[in-house]
């Protein structure tokens, strides 16, 4: 580690937002061993990374701009394409770890709207923030909360959840 200086220990980086990483991954994934494994993954590229940080408010966005590659990367590996673990063989839906209806509804979202509403409801980042760190337009996310929130708000009217 040398000369890094550190806003944020990787300690305390991960006290204070591994949880917010791990949901993230989860929320993409659906699996809890990939989701842990990336979170892994995202704190030891923390770790590694050789620049500099702002502020605590550009470690958090780092972080989950991260995680939602390292979530891609998952995805697109020849591994994953070929692969179904044992819990996804043996079960008929993912082990969910929350129990609210409305979080089952969320799991059950196309991943674009699942992503929004995690960033924005669960991690509370405006806009602007989740436009960032996906790295597309404002109006796109918009779009996207507002028909991730009648997708939800239909599905939850009609109980199409499944637990």
């Amino acid at each position: 580690m040398g000369n890094q200086i550190w806003i944020l220990t990787p300690e305390e980086a991960y006290k204070k937002y591994g949880d917010m990483v791990y949901r993230l991954a989860f929320s993409r994934v659906q699996n809890k061993m990939d989701a842990e494994d990336i979170t892994q993954e995202v704190f030891m590229k923390y770790i590694r990374y050789k620049g500099q940080f702002a502020n605590e408010e550009h470690i958090k966005a780092w972080l989950l701009k991260v995680a939602l590659n390292s979530s891609k990367s998952l995805f697109s590996s020849a591994w994953r394409r070929h692969y179904a673990s044992l819990e996804e063989a043996l079960s008929s839906g993912v082990q969910m770890e929350e129990k609210s209806e409305v979080y089952y509804t969320v799991m059950q979202l196309p991943e674009k709207y699942r992503v929004v509403i995690q960033l924005y409801y669960y991690q509370e980042l405006s806009v602007a923030e989740i436009s960032k760190i996906i790295g597309k337009k404002e109006t796109t996310i918009r779009s996207q909360l507002k028909r991730a929130r009648a997708k939800l708000q239909e599905m939850l009217k009609e109980g199409r959840y499944e637990f």
